[in-house]
């Protein structure tokens, strides 16, 4: 027996349900955050065609609040046999979370799993926001708030700024791209907060500074709602979908030394993918030539920059050419990026949205369809301490 072929997930588990909220900016939810996670899921759990009684497992990340007991109790679970959660805040574990879930099914620890997060920034508070503890702070937020480097922008412009300094100012006419292709695609996408609110490359370049290098429109959005998906073993999938979608791959971790130097990690410079991405390649058999569309997750446009090329979609020589607005739109660009409008201009899931339009675009149900599409590639969390992959196919990739 071949210990290669029986170590992976490829092929193993299958996605047959997605669900999702009305998405809506931070504050206006009129629910508590966990009748939202219900809501996901049970809308997943009808575009399965399941019972939610058949759940037997749930996970999530960056410490969501909504306890997988207290869901199975909300809806009739009859027996719990798996949960887990992938540590840390940010949205570095989105990609984690199925792949969890798919991890569980493989094993036999669970039969049929929801991957969600739930998230209600005008109940729990805006994570674009400086938020110190009222006695103290630890870890690394010593180093920081103290001088002034609080919120998010701040931390992680200085990554993507030593990026764009160590390659010859390259990558700044690749992320403004990045954000008009964002907002192209919302304006086809109902569900999308920004749908309706079209932005032009006049409107990004007067746009204000939040911190240099990043402009408002570089910045992810903060909002009310929640996403999931439902998995279960591949087997079972065919009788449960017409349109089945398979992890191809996947992987979660982090560079060596990462955060623990606090801003002075030996590769400073770096979206945290170079150990990842090979991985996640690795165990799908193909690599970013065979990928029809990209869904990578946008705290940041800069982050998006760096996570693409350390992806091999493309080089730091060539990215501003390679990730230029035209080619980033779908349907006829050469590498369609978050073809919902994502985090910038959909909605901040903490980046489960991705994962839904992923499943989309292998259904053929887009609002930005790539004709034929097989396998899309989603990305979580660049810059973060922990970040994950998944890649996802069609039932004639395996």
């Amino acid at each position: 027996m071949n210990p290669g072929h029986t170590r992976t997930l490829r092929g193993r588990a299958a996605v047959v349900g997605i669900g999702e909220t009305e998405y809506l900016r931070h504050g206006q939810a009129s629910e508590p955050e966990f009748v939202l996670a219900l809501r996901a899921i049970l809308t997943a759990c009808r575009d399965a065609g399941i019972d939610p009684g058949r759940i037997d497992g749930f996970t999530s990340y960056s410490n969501d609040r909504n306890l997988p007991s207290r869901l199975a109790s909300a809806i009739g679970v009859d027996e719990l046999r798996y949960s887990s959660m992938v540590w840390g805040g940010g949205g570095g574990g989105v990609g984690g979370a199925v792949s969890n879930a798919a991890m569980a099914i493989a094993t036999g620890m669970a039969d049929c799993v929801v991957a969600f997060r739930a998230l209600a920034q005008g109940q729990f508070g805006r994570f674009g926001q400086v938020r110190a503890g009222s006695v103290g702070v630890t870890d690394e937020a010593a180093f920081t708030l103290p001088y002034g480097l609080g919120s998010p922008a701040q931390q992680y412009a200085m990554r993507f700024q030593r990026w764009v300094h160590d390659h010859q100012g390259r990558g700044l006419a690749a992320q403004r791209a990045v954000a008009l292709a964002s907002y192209h695609h919302a304006q086809t996408n109902p569900r999308a907060v920004m749908n309706g609110r079209p932005l032009t490359g006049e409107a990004y370049d007067a746009s204000r500074w939040i911190v240099e290098p990043w402009r408002l429109y570089d910045c992810c959005q903060e909002n009310d709602g929640a996403a999931a998906m439902i998995l279960v073993p591949a087997e079972a999938a065919p009788d449960m979908s017409d349109a089945p979608v398979f992890v191809l791959g996947a992987a979660q971790g982090s560079d060596g030394r990462f955060i623990a130097p606090v801003h002075n990690a030996p590769r400073y410079a770096t979206a945290n993918f170079s150990t990842v991405a090979p991985r996640m390649w690795a165990m799908a058999g193909i690599g970013p030539r065979d990928v029809d569309c990209v869904q990578s997750y946008e705290n940041f446009t800069g982050g998006v920059v760096m996570s693409l090329v350390e992806h091999g979609f493309a080089s730091a020589e060539e990215v501003d050419d390679m990730l230029a607005f035209e080619r980033l739109i779908a349907p006829g660009g050469a590498l369609p990026l978050n073809t919902s409008g994502g985090n910038l201009a959909e909605a901040y899931m903490h980046g489960f949205g991705l994962h839904n339009e992923a499943i989309r675009q292998l259904r053929g149900s887009s609002c930005n369809q790539i004709p034929g599409a097989k396998v899309v590639a989603v990305t979580g969390g660049p810059m973060v301490g922990y970040v994950s992959d998944v890649v996802y196919g069609s039932e004639d990739t395996l």
